[in-house]
């Protein structure tokens, strides 16, 4: 019996350091992040005969999905989307949500991505959504600044909404804050690449008040990374640029991110047999998502 007791315990040892080792598991998130020296050569593991040259242009660091917006970081004319569209003109687009008017304006590639998220959310319950604001010309940030004043709302260049990717959304039932379409965006627009850009406990660093109905798209696997640390977009970038490499392996799908400061006449060393994506980050560099 004695034999059986430590074997018992022994057991359940291993079991509590297997929970301890994958915690995000016990949220249907299976994410691994491997992190990198700073000193590693971020592009040499890459093949020469089966890599290519990628020339960085100095706009690139104003167009992507991870700009960074704020007080301190206007919006870039190159980093508006250019495929903004009239929903109400393309209802093919509109799919399980409704829109509060007929001059919703926002990103074609967008707003397929909303609507993939929405159906997955009516699959989990019977939720009502809607978007109230999608994307904002500066003539039209400029007005709402006029009426909202500084508190409520930023002048023309500094929202996210001069962009493109980034909706606030409005539920048929309560306050977003209390309603279940509100708790489930919180919980689950990370799966879809969505972050909620301006939670309650992240004013501080944010200089935006708590807003649950604004989300912004950054892709994966960038948002599970931000949901899995808790990180606003703010923190995000700070972390990529400490870290200049990292692995990611999210839902069984292998990604390597690098962060690269801006230098003139700048190249980068990728392969050619892997997707990739670059994103600038709004201040001083892009950040290079590549798909192994």
């Amino acid at each position: 019996m004695k034999k059986w007791g430590i074997l018992l315990i022994f057991i359940i040892c291993l079991g509590l350091i297997a929970v301890k080792e994958v915690p995000f598991l016990q949220d249907k998130k299976n994410i691994q992040i491997t992190y990198y020296h700073e000193d590693d050569k971020i592009a040499e593991k890459t093949s020469s005969e089966n890599s290519q040259k990628v020339a960085i242009s100095k706009d690139q660091i104003y167009q992507g999905n991870l700009l960074l917006v704020n007080s301190e970081y206007p919006v870039h004319p190159t980093g508006i989307k250019s495929d903004v569209v009239n929903l109400s003109s393309n209802s093919e687009l509109v799919k399980g949500y409704s829109l509060f008017d007929h001059k919703t304006y926002l990103s074609e590639y967008i707003a397929r991505k909303f609507s993939d998220m929405v159906v997955g959310a009516i699959k989990d319950n019977n939720y009502n959504f809607f978007i109230t604001s999608g994307f904002r010309n500066f003539d039209e940030q400029n007005e709402l600044y006029r009426e909202m004043g500084s508190s409520l709302a930023m002048p023309a260049g500094y929202s996210e909404h001069n962009l493109g990717l980034s909706l606030d959304v409005g539920t048929t039932q309560m306050k977003m804050e209390k309603a279940p379409e509100g708790k489930w965006i919180e919980k689950n627009a990370w799966k879809y690449g969505f972050v909620l850009r301006y939670p309650k406990n992240k004013t501080e660093i944010t200089g935006i008040q708590y807003e649950p109905w604004h989300i912004r798209y950054v892709g994966l696997p960038h948002s599970a990374i931000m949901k899995e640390k808790g990180f606003v977009l703010e923190e995000y970038l700070d972390f990529l640029k400490g870290k200049k490499k990292i692995s990611a392996k999210v839902e069984g799908e292998k990604y390597t991110i690098c962060y690269y400061l801006f230098s003139e006449n700048m190249t980068i060393n990728l392969p050619e047999d892997h997707e990739y994506d670059i994103s600038g980050n709004n201040m001083d560099g892009v950040i290079v998502t590549r798909y192994e």
